[in-house]
């Protein structure tokens, strides 16, 4: 089709490359709605019983494993079509992420009615976990096309929109869910069917003024590092030899572990610190929480991913690990003190370095593996994502059931949990530790370099 030419999305002589970021916002603020699903959670335990649970209602459990159903399919749609995506440009994987997205919206809306859990499985969890893992790779190696001066900011300034899109979500889903509810029912099914349409517009209008740059473009003034830092490298590796370096699956675990540590709390953010601090956290002050968690997760993005361009991918992370270790340590004692602004100031800076090493991930593929296949390389990368989207979810809600049915209360039940997250952060340290440059083996020869393979 025309419409996804390739003619069609080069820019013209003069074009301005700031306005790429507001399409690749376009996607990512509406995909983002994924951190502010926990929102929903608590409503669709009550869609029979209305006030409380009824004996058919569905547990956390249950309602749990929409979220990792559906971060596990981003990651694979993602590994899956990286290349599709390169190869067809971002304005047709915008395009069909739109539709996946929206549509798993509203074919979840049906799961609710029909108070069929499989259904939504399907819907916002294939469907729906399909859009994301197109749209959140899409605008990824045309940003890092546009901005080869500063990566880690271009994909920030992306990929922030992914964290900031719950600070719009949440409190617009608690709005519909309101708006839509009676004595007699709960309108979650409503409230889907919503956002889908929503979301299917948004989406819709990233992809249309979406725009690559045309061949051989640079920035004016920009002139390539002849010697380039350690990490760093101006050569290029193929999409599937990055499989066969210790590099790659060096970042993956060192991406898995970070976002696990991070996933399964901010899935359960809302739930979560009404329990911790009963009584004294209303659900319209929890669903402010998830809110600001995700303002901080956006910032987080945008922010750490610019320092890495100053101090480094490597370090970054070093700092992720480092300090994110020991605020979730200090958590079940803020905990028991019961200070609520040092628990929202705890997970505040650790949800910004969770966000922020997402931000900084493609940066770092891009220094170690080259640009030319960055996206796909990413996507692959994203499958660590879709694994820490079902561990981390599994690891808090299953511990916490298993805690409260060996009679610790609630309030204290998310303790052992602290504790494990921070020492997969340990882990990641090391992880992170053995990084070290890509050996030269795996790079492509200079010739293939200039004849192998288009970006889009």
């Amino acid at each position: 089709m025309s419409f996804f030419a390739k003619e069609r999305i080069t820019a013209p002589p003069g074009y301005s490359r700031w306005l790429i970021p507001p399409a690749a916002l376009c996607i990512h603020l509406c995909i983002g709605q994924a951190y502010a699903f926990s929102v929903f959670n608590l409503p669709m335990t009550k869609l029979i019983g209305i006030t409380k649970s009824a004996p058919d209602d569905w547990k956390l459990t249950e309602l749990g494993w929409i979220f990792s159903i559906a971060i596990f399919f981003l990651g694979t749609s993602a590994a899956v079509f990286g290349r599709w995506v390169e190869e067809g440009g971002p304005r047709r994987a915008m395009f069909t992420a739109a539709l996946c997205f929206g549509g798993g919206f509203i074919v979840a809306a049906l799961g609710v009615y029909l108070h069929n859990i499989w259904i939504i499985y399907l819907g916002y969890g294939v469907l729906g976990g399909t859009g994301l893992g197109l749209g959140y790779i899409s605008p990824v190696s045309t940003l890092i096309t546009w901005f080869p001066d500063r990566p880690g900011m271009a994909t920030g300034m992306a990929i922030m929109g992914f964290g900031g899109g719950a600070f719009i979500a949440s409190p617009l889903s608690v709005w519909l869910m309101d708006r839509f509810s009676t004595p007699t029912h709960v309108g979650v099914a409503e409230a889907f069917l919503c956002l889908g349409v929503i979301y299917l517009c948004f989406m819709m209008v990233g992809a249309w003024i979406v725009r690559i740059p045309a061949p051989g473009w640079k920035p004016e003034g920009y002139v390539a590092t002849a010697q380039p830092k350690r990490l760093v490298t101006n050569r290029h590796v193929y999409v599937y030899q990055a499989l066969r370096t210790p590099q790659f699956w060096l970042i993956w675990w060192v991406l898995c572990l970070n976002v696990t540590a991070g996933i399964g709390v901010l899935g359960q953010a809302s739930a979560m610190s009404q329990e911790m601090f009963p009584g004294r956290i209303t659900p319209a002050a929890a669903a402010a929480f998830v809110g600001l968690m995700s303002l901080f997760n956006m910032a987080g993005r945008f922010f750490w991913a610019s320092t890495s361009d100053f101090i480094g991918r490597k370090n970054t992370y070093f700092v992720f690990f480092v300090l994110g270790a020991i605020l979730y340590s200090l958590v079940p004692t803020v905990g028991g003190i019961g200070s609520i602004v040092l628990f929202v100031c705890c997970f505040l800076v650790i949800i910004s370095m969770y966000g922020g090493g997402f931000a900084t991930v493609p940066a770092y593929l891009k220094d170690m593996f080259g640009t030319r296949y960055v996206g796909a390389i990413h996507g692959m990368l994203i499958t660590a994502w879709s694994m820490a989207g079902v561990f981390g979810p599994v690891i808090v809600n299953y511990m916490r059931e298993y805690q409260i049915d060996h009679g610790v209360p609630k309030a204290h039940a998310y303790n052992i949990t602290m504790y494990v997250m921070a020492f997969l952060l340990v882990i990641g340290f090391f992880c992170n530790l053995f990084i070290s440059p890509v050996h030269g083996r795996h790079y492509m020869p200079d010739d293939a370099e200039e004849t192998v393979g288009v970006t889009f």
